[in-house]
């Protein structure tokens, strides 16, 4: 089924290839193979949402994933020549500046293409604004200033042969509790 939708958006005119944005443990070998066969053809970029290199972190957000299993499938596809890119939210709880720094460092040492970068944003509705809003010392929001000097510190440890893709997501506003810094991707992107 998977696949027959993945064929169906390639045949539109002008759609030039295909990304896929997935959960490290979602991702089987027959359907990396398929990828491997279809990059021969057209554009295939496979994007694993990782969030952390912490297992400890992982848990606490309740990923159902390890970091583990993010470098086994990032390796996997890698292998058979798909180009791999990967998601990080830098804030997430309990990880302090050095710890989102080292994963700049852990990624590096993975056969990444691109990096998106998330800062963490409490979203209306989700476990989270819940937790949110009954322990919120538990929550540390960066400040925009404080975000970019972070990105600008996270970049300078990233293997330099990565893309930088993005360094902020932009919720709708309507479901944005925090933080809301008022700024277009492409202004946060400036900064930096």
């Amino acid at each position: 089924k998977l696949i027959e939708m993945y064929e169906e958006a390639l045949a539109y005119p002008d759609v030039v290839g295909i990304i896929i944005g997935t959960r490290p443990d979602c991702m089987p070998d027959e359907l990396l193979d398929y990828f491997a066969e279809l990059n021969k053809k057209t554009f295939v970029l496979i994007e694993y949402g990782v969030e952390s290199t912490l297992n400890k972190t992982l848990e606490r957000v309740n990923r159902q994933h390890t970091w583990e299993e993010s470098v086994e499938a990032i390796t996997r596809t890698a292998e058979r020549e798909v180009p791999v890119g990967v998601h990080l939210i830098l804030g997430l709880p309990g990880e302090t500046d050095e710890d989102i720094l080292s994963h700049a460092v852990e990624i590096s040492k993975l056969p990444l293409t691109t990096v998106k970068l998330h800062q963490l944003q409490i979203i209306r509705g989700t476990a989270m604004a819940k937790e949110f809003r009954l322990l919120p010392e538990s929550f540390h929001l960066f400040g925009l200033e404080e975000y970019v000097d972070l990105c600008v510190d996270f970049a300078e440890r990233l293997n330099p042969d990565f893309y930088i893709e993005r360094f902020a997501s932009q919720s709708p506003k309507s479901l944005l509790i925090a933080p809301d810094w008022g700024l277009k991707n492409y202004e946060l992107t400036e900064k930096v």
